[in-house]
This record gives structure tokens, C-alpha cells and sequence, in this order.
């Protein structure tokens, strides 16, 4: 890494609250100037993300030069040695964490404890209220590692990279990570309040009670339109580009890491809530759930093809939730 190399990305480092930098001016002329040799806001965008990925191979190629090269695609070596060099740049208790809430899920299904906390079963049988909500919380929290905290590992990756050479820059991380947290669970703690009355509507209302069905084909149709809105689309935007994103608003310290963080998690919020909705109403432990909308949201949010795949999620969900009212329509009118 060159000097120029370092001193750019410290810039990022020291870019605090105020007028536009010069990057930020640079990426703006990115779309008055579609033509013509890298901004300084590309270079120092591409500079970030190398420095994020960790040091070059052994014998001094790297891995933008191999992709780049005009024989073809890479290879799958070289595909397997860019992957493993942009977790190498993961702190690894972030790591360790995902696997231990993916651990917990597990072991939380075979041990038969999990459908204890299944928001139906802390309601109608549970705790009192507010017990019942902070214990769907905490498992909610098991969630937001295990299934969203995967699909935000590029910006991770690349804010461990800008604050390296912050003071405190552990503090910085936790407070990015938290910040994060609490977008989810603000969201988490509404779906369980939003539940809660539900249950009271069904309670006080006979049609709602004689057809409860309705209620879980009526999430899968939610999820499944929203695929299609414009909100879906610019919040994805924003998680699709981090390098963007956090040359945008990146600031120094613990305060701007948590302020980062939640802004983040505000974006994610709104690409991905209905599809944790959906996760919500089948379970916070349903390992089959949590596998295939993480599956989902990790391919829509990281990989080049994610965009393409978000339509045809929502065909799926319609046609899901299409088979699931018919069918439950018709039992209920044989019975």
C-alpha cells in the first residue's frame, strides 16, 4: 500500500460532520461525466476496498488485476482466494457470533424449546405481557444476528477498514454494530406489539377468529407485492453499494459509527422488513424460514444477480400465498 494509498483512506478517517469533502464532490460528477479516466472518489473508493480485502498474494498479483484480465472470467481459484481474503478482513467475533446464533437456533429447535417462544405461544399461554415481549426480544435478537448481520458483512468489512486507524476503533465498531441492533429491534418490538393486537382483534371479533387463516396468507401476499415497490428498490440501492455508502457518511469516533449504523439499519430495514415479517409470523426459530429468507436477503443485498432475483422472489411469495388461501379456504368450507 502506498503513501498516497494510506493517506486517502485516512481522509475517510478524519471526514467529520460539515461541508461536502472532495470525494463527495467527485462522486456526485460521476453522473455529469460518465466518460473519461477513475475520480479521485473511485480511486479512493477502490483503494478502501482493497485495503478491507487484506494484503495481495504472495507473488504480487492481485486479485483486481486477475479479474481483470482479458482472457475471461476469473477462475475459481482466484474466486475462492478473493472470498477468502475479504473474510480474512472480518473481525472474527462478528463471525463467531453469527455462527454461535445459528448454534443457538439449532439447538434451540431440537431441544423443543423453540416454539415456547413463537410469539402465538407467549401471548395467548405466556407470561404477562411485557414479560412475554422482552423474552421475544431476546430471541429476536438471535434473529437479527443469525439472518441480517450475514447480508451486512461488505460494509462491516469495509468500516473495520476506514476506522483502523481511529483511536478507540473497537468502541467505534460495537457502536456501529448497535446502532444497527437497534433499528431491528425497534422493528422487532413493533411486529410483537402489532401481534399482540392482532391476537386482541381475534379475540373480540368472531369472523376474525372463525378465519385466522386469512391472517398468515394476507403476510405472504404483503411480502410478495412489496418485491415490486420503488421503496423496495432505493433501499436495496443503498445496501448493494457500502463503498458508496460509507464514503457518503462515514464519521470518526463511536457517535458517528452508531449514527452510521443506524442509518444502515434503517435502509435495511426497508428493503428487508417484509420478508422478516414473513419471518415473524412462521417463528423466530423455524431453522427452514430462517435458512431460505436468509438465503434470499444475502442474495438480493451482495451478489451481482441480487436485483435480478427480487422479482422473482415476489412471484413466489404471491404464488405461496395464492395456494395457501385457497387451499385453507376450501378446508374451512368442507368442515
Amino acid at each position: 500500500m502506498t503513501a498516497v494509498s494510506d493517506a486517502s483512506t485516512f481522509g475517510l478517517e478524519e471526514r467529520a460532520s460539515g461541508p461536502p469533502s472532495r470525494a463527495e464532490a467527485a462522486t456526485s460528477g460521476l453522473e455529469e461525466r460518465p466518460t473519461g479516466p477513475p475520480s479521485r472518489a473511485e480511486a479512493a473508493t477502490s483503494r478502501l476496498e482493497e485495503r478491507a480485502a487484506g494484503p495481495p498474494p504472495k507473488d504480487g498479483a492481485s486479485s483486481s488485476v486477475l479479474e481483470g484480465r482479458a482472457a475471461g472470467p476469473p477462475s475459481r481459484a482466484v474466486a475462492r482466494a478473493g472470498r477468502r481474503r475479504r473474510l480474512a478482513g472480518l473481525p472474527r467475533p462478528i463471525l463467531i457470533a453469527i455462527a454461535a446464533a445459528w448454534v443457538t437456533a439449532v439447538a434451540a429447535q431440537m431441544a423443543g424449546t423453540a416454539a415456547l417462544l413463537h410469539h402465538d405461544a407467549l401471548i395467548e399461554d405466556g407470561p404477562p405481557l411485557i414479560v412475554a415481549g422482552l423474552l421475544s426480544l431476546l430471541a429476536w435478537q438471535v434473529m437479527i444476528v443469525a439472518m441480517m448481520l450475514p447480508s451486512s458483512l461488505p460494509l462491516v468489512r469495509l468500516f473495520g477498514a476506514a476506522s483502523a486507524r481511529a483511536p478507540h476503533r473497537s468502541r467505534a465498531m460495537a457502536a456501529f454494530l448497535g446502532g444497527y441492533a437497534l433499528v431491528w429491534s425497534v422493528f422487532g418490538a413493533g411486529a410483537f406489539m402489532m401481534d399482540a393486537g392482532l391476537h386482541a382483534a381475534v379475540d373480540a371479533n368472531p369472523w376474525l377468529n372463525d378465519h385466522q387463516w386469512a391472517i398468515g396468507g394476507s403476510v405472504l401476499v404483503l411480502a410478495g407485492a412489496f418485491q415490486f415497490t420503488s421503496l423496495k428498490d432505493a433501499c436495496l440501492d443503498k445496501c448493494r453499494h457500502p463503498a458508496q455508502f460509507l464514503m457518503r457518511y462515514y464519521e470518526r469516533g463511536a457517535a458517528g459509527g452508531f449514527r452510521l449504523g443506524a442509518r444502515h439499519g434503517a435502509f435495511c430495514v426497508g428493503c428487508c422488513w417484509a420478508l422478516m415479517l414473513v419471518m415473524f409470523a412462521a417463528g423466530v426459530a423455524s431453522l427452514i424460514w430462517m435458512a431460505l429468507l436468509t438465503a434470499i436477503m444475502i442474495h438480493e443485498k451482495t451478489r451481482p444477480a441480487g436485483a435480478r432475483a427480487v422479482p422473482v422472489t415476489g412471484v413466489a411469495l404471491l404464488a405461496m400465498a395464492s395456494i395457501v388461501l385457497a387451499y385453507s379456504a376450501y378446508a374451512a368450507s368442507v368442515t
